[in-house]
C-alpha cells in the first residue's frame, strides 16, 4: 500500500468512526471497526517507520 492511500485510508475510517454514535452501533460490529482501525494504524506506522529508519530497539 502506497503512502498516501494509507493515510486516506486511515482518515477515512477516522472521520466514518467519529460520525458515528457508539450507542447506535452493535458491539460486534464496533469491535470489528475498531480492530481495523488498530491494523490500520499498526499498518502506517511501520511504513512510517521503514521509510525513516526508525527501528525498535534490538530489531
Amino acid at each position: 500500500m502506497e503512502w498516501g492511500s494509507a493515510l486516506r485510508e486511515l482518515s477515512t475510517a477516522i472521520d466514518h468512526l467519529a460520525v458515528e454514535d457508539p450507542s447506535e452501533i452493535p458491539r460486534l460490529q464496533l469491535a470489528e471497526q475498531l480492530i481495523e482501525l488498530h491494523w490500520q494504524m499498526a499498518r502506517l506506522q511501520a511504513q512510517i517507520a521503514r521509510r525513516t529508519a526508525v527501528r525498535a530497539p534490538g530489531a
